[in-house]
């Protein structure tokens, strides 16, 4: 199956959507506990809203997962 070809800012706004989601899920995934509620790091939520916004897909999500569907089919 063809990968789409990604520019260096889309690529970097794909990898830091990718750093966000896995560290989404780890927050999710701790100790269940109910002590605190899951917490993201600013910096790593900034992260991907700053490469986003460099890629010009901030506020366009449509065009974003399309986007991620091409390089990383099985996501």
């Amino acid at each position: 199956m063809p990968t789409a070809v990604l520019t260096d800012r889309e690529r970097t706004a794909v990898q830091a959507y990718l750093r966000l989601l896995h560290t989404v899920r780890a927050a999710f995934d701790g100790p269940p506990d109910g002590a605190r509620p899951p917490l993201v790091p600013p910096a790593v939520l900034a992260e991907a809203e700053q490469a986003l916004a460099r890629a010009g897909l901030a506020g366009n999500e449509e065009a974003f997962f399309e986007l991620l569907r091409g390089w990383c089919p099985g996501r």
